[in-house]
């Protein structure tokens, strides 16, 4: 099964999420990340949506995805013309003898400690699953006390696509 990543452009309307994620429900389809966000737009919101599937039933989706009242714009992004990018939140036990190695570990990845509590740190790094997986994996020695991922978002390089300005 291949991964698509689908840019939604919708009205910001009650019940607009519900409806899309509702579409692969009923298709028996499991959506891996959904993120969803205003846009510069007033009134229009951007849901990123990844999933996996066979081209032909991503397509299906895609079609009746477009049908919806308030999509207004809807397109894939390719792997090789897209930026993407996932935020972290990561809340890690630590003492006296622990501390300076997440902080190691954190400036390895360019990732910040924006929380020090006597017992913990709090972690935010942004980047590709890449970078975010390779963190996790340098943290597994640690207690990981709560995560919070934001799943994927992305945009298309360039100007033409995803931009119902032009």
């Amino acid at each position: 099964m291949k991964r698509f990543v689908i840019s939604i452009l919708a009205e910001n309307s009650f019940g607009v999420l519900s409806r899309v994620t509702g579409l692969f429900a009923r298709r028996g389809y499991s959506i891996d990340t959904l993120t969803a966000g205003t846009t510069q737009i007033p009134g229009i919101s951007r849901m990123t949506v990844v999933a996996r599937g066979e081209r032909d039933v991503i397509e299906q989706l895609k079609k009746q995805l477009s049908k919806l009242v308030d999509v207004v714009e809807l397109y894939e992004l390719p792997e090789e013309g897209s930026v993407f990018r996932e935020l972290v939140l990561l809340k890690v036990e630590v003492d006296d003898d622990s501390r300076q190695k997440v902080v190691s570990i954190v400036d390895l990845f360019r990732a910040k400690v924006i929380d020090v509590a006597p017992a913990s740190l709090t972690i935010e790094v942004t980047g590709d699953q890449s970078k975010i997986n390779g963190l996790l994996a340098m943290m597994k020695g640690f207690n990981i006390i709560e995560m919070a991922r934001t799943g994927l978002t992305g945009l298309s390089r360039g100007i033409s696509d995803g931009n119902i300005n032009n």
